[in-house]
């Protein structure tokens, strides 16, 4: 039955799709482009021929008109959230619908530094929290420092009142990843000493983790489901892992013929928590479902056969962002597997260490580190149009970069044992000096 359905909505779509070429042909030839009609004709081949004929202009103001609509009933509520200096984030990206879109988002131009801390080794893991309250940074030192975003943003960087609220040293070797609970105060730290550690970290108390799992490699990367009862882990391993959050029990594939050939780089959960990506060192991009654990498309070479390094789902679970060695920035859509933009212009060549691509909080922009320049390249991701640069200031390569889910922040962490905490000139107020905490 599920079969039958699946063939009569893909027989529904094909068959709307070839009206819409139609339509088009009709609109052309009616406007007096014949030789654009007759090019699309040839591909598209109709049967039968088709006429001139405005159509297709009269749908697109009736759907205008509908969209215009549908906008006025909520916008009201955004005219009011804009005039309070908020950008609420809502959908993101949906190239489906999105096209005369005004952005209210600032570009990357217009961060600057509100904070920096110093560790005594590269930095080379971060994460926000789901409310965008907490940051983490994680280091080759062994330590994770969390800090409260509200002090950074008002300007809070004063000894006696600094944003860092709490500072764990309980791995024995480098944290390499980091990941908050959806929904409750748990900060999970994967490291290279083989372990998954979680913090009760809203208790002042706790220094040491609460849970510990022992894993048979180190730790790349994780991700919590949008319930918070599932982990996803990528080790160094080619197998993805999947935990229960309460019992700790791992789950794996059972087909070895659906693993990656190499170790797991980058894996990441939608927030529709139906489907969960994966990214390896083999070059392939992997699609997996979330019930199942099935994987049910495989991307190989995504990125020109180089290291794949970064995976992210739009907020709407219908696109994944990637980034890989060749320098290339690319948004997949799932349901086509297809990337349908490339972002370009980062370096002239490929890549020597792994950094990640991200979305701002409303997913107007896409940035990505350049690391032969120092740079933060970034993009309008709706139509790659570059944007000005903006300089990240790290004496060294930049390893992470995670943005805020909520406001215009983010942070960027480096090999030069350096956190940089950038924030909206146009937010806080730094009064023109700019913070350091060091560590002796």
């Amino acid at each position: 039955m599920y079969k039958s359905m699946k063939s009569l909505n893909v027989a529904k779509v094909l068959k709307e799709r070839e009206t819409m070429y139609r339509l088009m042909i009709s609109q052309l030839i009616y406007d007096g482009y014949d030789q654009i009609a007759i090019q699309l004709a040839n591909v598209i081949q109709p049967v039968p021929e088709c006429p001139p004929s405005d159509r297709l202009l009269h749908i697109v103001q009736m759907g205008t008109q509908l969209e215009l609509e549908q906008k006025a009933s909520k916008g009201e509520t955004d005219a009011i959230t804009r005039s309070l200096g908020i950008v609420k984030p809502g959908a993101g990206i949906d190239l489906e619908f999105d096209s005369d879109v005004i952005y209210h988002a600032p570009e990357a131009s217009s961060y600057e530094t509100g904070y920096i801390t110093s560790f005594k080794h590269p930095v080379r893991a971060a994460a926000f929290s789901g409310d965008g309250q907490i940051a983490a940074c994680g280091s080759e030192d062994k330590s994770i420092r969390l800090m409260d975003v509200e002090r950074v943003m008002a300007g809070q960087t004063s000894h006696e009142d600094h944003p860092i609220i709490k500072t764990i040293h309980d791995h024995q070797d480098e944290v390499t990843c980091l990941a908050f609970h959806p929904y409750t105060q748990i900060l999970a730290s994967g490291s290279k000493d083989y372990t998954i550690k979680f913090y009760e970290y809203s208790k002042t108390s706790a220094k040491r983790s609460f849970r510990t799992i022992q894993e048979a490699e180190f730790i790349r990367s994780m991700s919590y489901h949008p319930s918070g009862d599932w982990l996803l882990v990528g080790c160094d391993h080619p197998v993805l892992r999947l935990y229960d959050a309460n019992t700790l029990q791992c789950f794996a594939g059972f087909n070895p013929d659906e693993q990656h050939r190499k170790s797991v780089v980058s894996c990441a959960w939608s927030d529709n928590g139906k489907l969960y990506a994966s990214a390896a060192m083999d070059g392939s991009i992997k699609l997996w479902d979330g019930v199942s654990a099935r994987c049910i498309a495989t991307w190989e070479g995504a990125h020109r056969g180089d290291e794949v390094c970064s995976v992210a789902f739009s907020r709407n679970s219908k696109y994944i962002l990637s980034s890989g060695k060749d320098s290339l920035v690319k948004l997949w859509e799932i349901a086509t597997g297809r990337p349908l933009i490339i972002y370009t212009g980062a370096g002239s060549s490929k890549q020597r260490h792994a950094t990640q691509a991200v979305f701002n909080h409303t997913e107007d922009y896409v940035f990505f580190p350049d690391e032969s320049t120092g740079t933060l390249c970034s993009w309008d991701a709706r139509n790659a149009d570059r944007q000005n640069l903006l300089g990240l200031g790290h004496s060294s390569f930049v390893r992470k970069l995670v943005h805020s889910p909520t406001q215009a922040a983010m942070v960027s962490c480096g090999d030069d044992a350096k956190i940089r905490f950038w924030v909206n000139k146009s937010r806080g107020d730094t009064n023109g000096t700019v913070s350091e905490k060091v560590v002796e």
